[in-house]
């Protein structure tokens, strides 16, 4: 037991485990607390009591990809499938602008008909509102980063799930884990801040894999990561999966903290579809940014990733009033700042 809590606070002021070190912290229940509380200490002091608010804006959900956890997948035909226009997409950014987010994530499917041209224009039109923009569209050649860079685009989000090669090319049938890697790899070269993630509790994940997942952040020195429990959906292969696992996701998002210390991590809104209070769980455990809906109307019930999806039918306005106010009822405040990495907090 004191050997569990005197890693934690090896990892606590060194900001380094090994994987025998991260394996021991995640397979015991009995110090999450300190786990916890550890994350939360850490987060405090390198990235202080602000929560940073990021719009998102889901404007497609049509993906050429058929991966056997997501409900977007290629081939589930019970999914509406919808395309926002650019002029919705600036719509949607101009009254996330004024209800006072500093910055856009845009997040969709892979789906080509967005193609570099159309890309280009809206994320020049988003960054005309004085806003930063991260993006979410999957694997593009390292030509498409670079425009969309050039374009104004200041983030990437791309999830590797897993680094456990095998289990990936599983779960995404078609796709190469060396192709993923090496995204991530030109996206860091090209100077976006750089988000990755996984999930937790995929059918034949391990402990192990998990503690390859945090070391490869750590590798890569990612700027943001998304991490959360995998929630089956019944329109794909892994229905009758357990997933659900929201215990471990935190953990594992807390010694990411831990190792990670000044980066960016959401509180993701897959924990609190399992537990009213996950995000704020998630807010004392490490994180230290919430992704709100502004998407407007029926689009939100439509990006089916998986069931149970909180806030479906609410409005931008409310979910930005109700998300402020959890924030505020763990003494913390909403940030005014664009939320970059290492307070690069310029809009450039």
């Amino acid at each position: 037991m004191i050997n569990l809590l005197q890693i934690i606070n090896k990892a606590k002021t060194e900001h380094t485990l090994s994987k025998e070190e991260i394996i021991s912290i995640l397979s015991c229940n009995n110090i999450n607390e300190e786990l916890f509380n550890a994350a939360d200490e850490v987060r405090k002091k390198y990235v202080s009591d602000e929560v940073h608010l990021r719009g998102l804006i889901e404007f497609t959900n049509i993906c050429k990809n058929n991966c056997l956890y997501c409900g977007l997948r290629r081939d589930n035909k019970n999914l509406v499938k919808y395309r926002l226009t650019q002029e919705q997409i600036f719509d949607f950014a101009t009254k996330a602008k004024s209800f006072g987010y500093k910055t856009i994530v845009l997040q969709g499917g892979e789906d080509d008909y967005y193609t570099k041209d159309i890309m280009i224009n809206i994320i020049k039109s988003i960054k005309s509102l004085g806003l930063a923009l991260t993006l979410s569209i999957g694997e593009k050649t390292y030509e498409e980063y670079k425009a969309f860079r050039e374009a104004g685009a200041d983030r990437y989000l791309l999830r590797i799930e897993t680094t456990d090669k095998k289990l990936y090319e599983y779960l995404d049938p078609g796709m190469s884990h060396e192709t993923r890697l090496k995204c991530l790899k030109n996206l860091k070269e090209l100077g976006y801040e750089v988000g990755s993630g996984v999930m937790v509790g995929l059918p034949n994940q391990t402990i192990e894999s998990y503690a390859d997942d945090i070391l490869y952040f750590k590798e890569i020195n990612a700027d943001m990561l998304g991490i959360g429990p995998f929630i089956p959906n019944e329109d794909t292969p892994l229905a009758g999966s357990k997933g659900k696992e929201l215990t471990m996701a935190l953990k594992v998002m807390a010694i990411t903290r831990l190792l990670l210390p000044d980066i960016n991590i959401p509180a993701t809104t897959a924990m609190e579809s399992l537990n009213k209070n996950g995000r704020l769980m998630a807010l004392q455990s490490g994180a230290n940014v919430v992704m709100p809906n502004v998407t407007e109307g029926d689009y939100r019930k439509h990006y089916a990733l998986y069931p149970g999806k909180i806030c479906t039918g609410d409005t931008p306005a409310h979910c930005r009033g109700c998300i402020t106010g959890k924030i505020n009822s763990i003494g913390r405040t909403v940030s005014e700042s664009y939320g970059f990495r290492g307070n690069k907090n310029t809009n450039n």
